[in-house]
């Protein structure tokens, strides 16, 4: 019978790391991409809540199965927050990552900048929820 240790309860400065360096490494390949930039620009609006409705999902899951192993009975705050943080802290990264590379136009174009972030933020928040899971059970 495998080993299950209880998941911290809490939620700390090493959380967060591991959800920006998972962000991260997801997000700049594909920041660096033209054809990203250009989706981003013709994508509509519907598509773009698709794309928001099918990250959380994404991660919500992988959180329930992997890092909460499927037990949130008594932890739905700490397991809501690890989401919600995990999609915001990777819509942060992205930000700062497009902004590096210049192809964050928030002042010029700002629906733009959010439907690129968005866009990016797709894979990048699974990179960011998987990297998080690494010290857990």
């Amino acid at each position: 019978m495998p080993n299950k240790q209880p998941i911290k309860p809490t939620f700390n400065a090493e959380d967060l790391g591991q959800i920006a360096v998972g962000a991260f490494a997801l997000s700049v390949p594909i920041a660096f991409s033209e054809e990203a930039w250009r989706l981003s620009a013709s994508l509509p609006t519907l598509n773009l809540v698709l794309v928001v409705v099918l990250s959380l999902a994404f991660i919500t899951l992988f959180a329930y199965q992997s890092v909460f192993q499927a037990n949130i009975t008594k932890r739905r705050r700490a397991f809501l927050l690890r989401v919600v943080a995990a999609y915001l802290l990777t819509l942060l990264v992205v930000g700062i990552v497009l902004l590096a590379l210049d192809k964050l136009p928030l002042i010029t174009e700002p629906i733009l900048a959010l439907k690129r972030i968005i866009l990016i933020a797709m894979p990048a928040s699974m990179g960011a929820i998987i990297v998080d899971s690494f010290d857990k059970e």
